[in-house]
C-alpha cells in the first residue's frame, strides 16, 4: 500500500508536466482527463495513507510536491492561453504566497521547526485547493467545448455551459485567491509565534 501511495503522488508530479505538453498540442480531453485524475488523486492518496498508517516523510515530500506542481503548471498555462487580467492577477498572487509560505517553511526548517499543514477538516488551505481544482477544471472544459462547438451547433446545453463555464472559473479563482489570503495570514502568525519562542530560548 505504501507503494501505491507514493505512486499516486509520483503520478500527479508528471501528470503536472504532461498536461504543459498537452495544452500546448491542444489536446484538451487529455489534458482535461489528466487533470481531473490527478485532481483525484491527490484525495486519495492522502486518505489511503491515513487509512493504512503508510504516512512516510518522502511521501509527504512528494504529495506536497506534486500538488503544487499540478496547480502552478497548470495556472500558469492557462494565464498563456487566457492573458486576461482576472486570471492573471490571482494567478501571480497565489504562486507568490506559495514562495512566501515555502520561505518560512525553510527558515523554521533551519531552526529545526516545522511548520505543518492544518489539520482543520475545512481549513482555508483546503478551501484553497478545492476552488482551485473547480476553477482549472472549469476552464479547461471552456477549451474542450470549444472542440465540440460547430456552425450548427444550437444546444441550449452548449449555449449555458459557455456562459456558465467562466463565471465558475473566474468565480473560483477570486475565492481561491481570499482563501490562499486567508491561509498565509495563518501561517504567518505561527511563524511568529515560533519566532517569540526563538527569542526567548536566545535571552
Amino acid at each position: 500500500m505504501k507503494f501505491f501511495v507514493n505512486f499516486l503522488s509520483a503520478f500527479r508530479i508528471a501528470a503536472s508536466f504532461a498536461i504543459i505538453l498537452t495544452l500546448m498540442l491542444q489536446m484538451y480531453w487529455t489534458t482535461f482527463i489528466l487533470f481531473v485524475l490527478a485532481a483525484a488523486s491527490d484525495w486519495f492518496d492522502g486518505y489511503l495513507a491515513r487509512k493504512y498508517n503508510v504516512c512516510t516523510k518522502i511521501g509527504g515530500v512528494m504529495d506536497h510536491i506534486g500538488d503544487k506542481l499540478l496547480v502552478v503548471n497548470t495556472l500558469i498555462m492557462l494565464c498563456v492561453m487566457m492573458p486576461v487580467w482576472f486570471v492573471i492577477v490571482p494567478v501571480i498572487i497565489m504562486i507568490a504566497r506559495e514562495l512566501y509560505i515555502s520561505g518560512l517553511r525553510e527558515f523554521l526548517g533551519t531552526q529545526k521547526i516545522e511548520m505543518p499543514v492544518p489539520k482543520a477538516r475545512f481549513s482555508m488551505g483546503k478551501i484553497k485547493t478545492t476552488f482551485q481544482m473547480i476553477s482549472i477544471s472549469a476552464f479547461l472544459l471552456i477549451f474542450v467545448i470549444g472542440t465540440m462547438i460547430t456552425p450548427e451547433s444550437d444546444s441550449r446545453a452548449f449555449i449555458w455551459l459557455i456562459y456558465l463555464l467562466p463565471q465558475i472559473g473566474t468565480w473560483g479563482l477570486w475565492i481561491s485567491l481570499l482563501a490562499s489570503v486567508w491561509s498565509a495570514t495563518q501561517y504567518t502568525m505561527t511563524f511568529l509565534g515560533h519566532m517569540k519562542t526563538l527569542n526567548k530560548k536566545k535571552k
